[in-house]
């Protein structure tokens, strides 16, 4: 198997046309997903995944099933200062969209991505002129499915992470200022770092309250 970009974490990448397992088992994936837990943006703190594990955290999170091969989105990294200058422009949305918000109100704002020492924007970006026409739903979820497989991602790798919107995710400021076209749609910000106290399990849908088998029949 062709393989490029080793990493001390992952193995290298696989070429297109690379025969590669259809199936994984894996006992150690099983007990992820089944207690994986979002970390609280506010408990979240350094250090975070620095730039060859960011680098490494898309790279996996990018491997998500996208009908015919769209590529329907993209991904921002928010790190360092830039931190303080994108919570600069949450506060001046809040400010545009309501002139009446007090200091504590902005203050908030530019507090918000300070929570974790990285942020990652993920960008729904779906192709519009497909000749093929794949539904804009489908690059969509594909673009949702990015931001879980990141969540899943940092928490293999040991980071602690959660994937917020939060009103700046839908403000017409704020899309500009990230560079957000109009076809397109802040899929989430994920904030990653480390959590500095334990998670607690938080209610589930029980399975057998969502699953029905269908029988064939439409009566």
């Amino acid at each position: 198997m062709t393989r490029t970009e080793p990493s001390d974490r992952l193995p290298g990448r696989p070429e297109p046309g690379d025969p590669l397992q259809p199936a994984r088992p894996s006992p150690d994936t099983l007990e992820l997903l089944a207690l994986r837990r979002s970390a609280p943006a506010a408990s979240l703190s350094e250090p975070g995944p620095g730039p060859d594990e960011l680098k490494d955290l898309l790279r996996l999170a990018f491997r998500v099933p996208d009908h015919r091969k769209l590529g329907p989105w993209r991904a921002l990294t928010i790190t360092g200062d830039a931190r303080r200058a994108l919570g600069d422009v949450f506060a001046e949305a809040r400010r545009l969209a309501d002139p009446n918000a007090g200091e504590a109100e902005l203050t908030l704002e530019r507090r918000r991505p300070l929570r974790a020492p990285v942020v990652v924007a993920i960008i729904s970006s779906p192709v519009h002129d497909d000749p093929k026409r794949t539904p804009i739903w489908e690059q969509e979820l594909s673009a949702g499915a990015v931001c879980q497989t990141l969540l899943i991602a940092a928490c293999a790798m040991g980071w602690a992470a959660t994937w917020i919107t939060e009103a700046p995710a839908y403000d017409p400021f704020v899309r500009k200022a990230l560079g957000v076209q109009d076809q397109e749609k802040i899929a989430g910000f994920i904030y990653l770092g480390s959590a500095t106290e334990p998670v607690q399990e938080r209610p589930r849908p029980n399975s057998d309250d969502k699953v029905r088998p269908w029988t064939g029949r439409t009566d």
